[in-house]
């Protein structure tokens, strides 16, 4: 027990977390009567939340989403079923990826010839895959959850300082109230990042499946750090920022489930707009004011580089995402439309390799937004 409690004030150290000559009992709710800290023993009441967030998800999705989906003629059964071969499916079992090195084998113990194997392969994977209408489901309420998230940041941040001048969030630092909506973004937000990290088994399975789950802890971690350390005027202007363009990638791959082409590349190109201004402008703005102007008001201390650093990679993922989304949409207006798949939640593709000819928008572009939060 001693050797814990020694790691966890060796982790914990002052020196590392807070400014020079600055205690947790400084910050402490109730240390300053005309300053409210923010109580790290409020970081337990996502887990609750997130339950909350799952059974109103539940409910919209069966009782809105999905009646409004069929209504628009979105596919809910699955594919054809592949026949029932013993020796295949214990070999489908073991690895889902047919390789080149299996089918010799195969074709011994099975008597098919190679190319009625790689269909059996195909259906049985295709079986696996959501259909179009559990993805359909799965995007709108992640297009609802993120519209929710920014309008309402929003309004929350409209009337606060530091939402207009970036240098408050700086002055006073870390004596620096949380307001009740405040906490209320930050406590939502943080739920809905437990949620997903739970529904994430259960969901449209993701090729970058254990990445996002690593990405969703990092997340909950950043934003946990940067509630303890006070650092939430910038973790709530960096959470807006991020919510916006998200808004328009889930609506944009909703409309492609639903076969509104003309809608999906317009809003597609509208997602690009926003995704340029926001992340290559509004957040550069921001990675300015915490690497130039906050050295001027704070002393540094190894929490602050820790922090900013992960900003500056967050902007560096960001010059990366902008260049596969700009290639996507060269590539798209040498074909004259977007014909692919807007699909970096889908489950693998198990189509042929001529259906998969088309543009691919999938690819982790719009996952890789919300893959670092910031104290972001």
């Amino acid at each position: 027990m001693d050797v814990f409690n020694r790691i966890g004030k060796s982790f914990w150290s002052t020196h590392i977390w807070l400014p020079p000559n600055t205690t947790w009992e400084d910050i402490a709710p109730g240390s300053r009567p005309d300053v409210t800290h923010a109580d790290y023993r409020d970081l337990v009441w996502p887990l609750p939340m997130a339950v909350v967030v799952m059974l109103l998800r539940y409910t919209l999705e069966r009782f809105w989403i999905m009646p409004i989906g069929k209504s628009l003629g979105i596919k809910s059964s699955r594919s054809k079923k592949a026949m029932n071969v013993p020796v295949l499916e214990r070999a489908y079992e073991k690895c889902n990826r047919l390789s080149y090195k299996m089918v010799p084998s195969l074709k011994k113990q099975t008597d098919m010839s190679e190319r009625q194997i790689q269909r059996w392969w195909r259906l049985r994977r295709a079986a696996d895959k959501p259909t179009t209408l559990v993805k359909f489901c799965e995007n709108t309420w992640r297009c609802i959850y993120y519209s929710y998230s920014f309008i309402f940041g929003v309004i929350v941040l409209w009337d606060k300082p530091w939402f207009w001048d970036i240098k408050y969030c700086w002055y006073g630092y870390p004596h620096q109230s949380i307001s009740s909506d405040i906490w209320w973004y930050y406590m939502i937000s943080m739920s809905f990042y437990w949620s997903l990290t739970v529904t994430q088994f259960i969901d449209v399975k993701r090729k970058d499946f254990w990445q996002m789950f690593a990405h969703h802890m990092v997340t909950l971690l950043l934003m946990s750090l940067s509630w303890v350390c006070n650092l939430h005027r910038v973790g709530s202007l960096v959470l807006v920022v991020h919510d916006c363009a998200d808004i328009f990638l889930e609506a944009a791959k909703l409309t492609k489930y639903a076969k509104y082409q003309k809608l999906c590349d317009f809003i597609f190109a509208v997602f690009t707009v926003v995704w340029i201004i926001s992340r290559l402008g509004f957040y550069p703005r921001i990675i300015y004011s915490s690497s130039v102007e906050a050295p001027n008001i704070l002393p540094m201390f190894p929490a602050y580089y820790i922090f900013n650093t992960l900003l500056i990679l967050l902007l560096l993922l960001h010059i990366v995402w902008t260049y596969l989304i700009l290639k996507i949409v060269v590539d798209s207006l040498q074909k004259g439309l977007m014909s692919g798949d807007i699909r970096s939640s889908d489950s693998e593709d198990v189509s042929d390799s001529s259906e998969n000819a088309s543009i691919p928008l999938n690819g982790n572009i719009g996952e890789p937004t919300k893959k670092m939060y910031n104290v972001n």
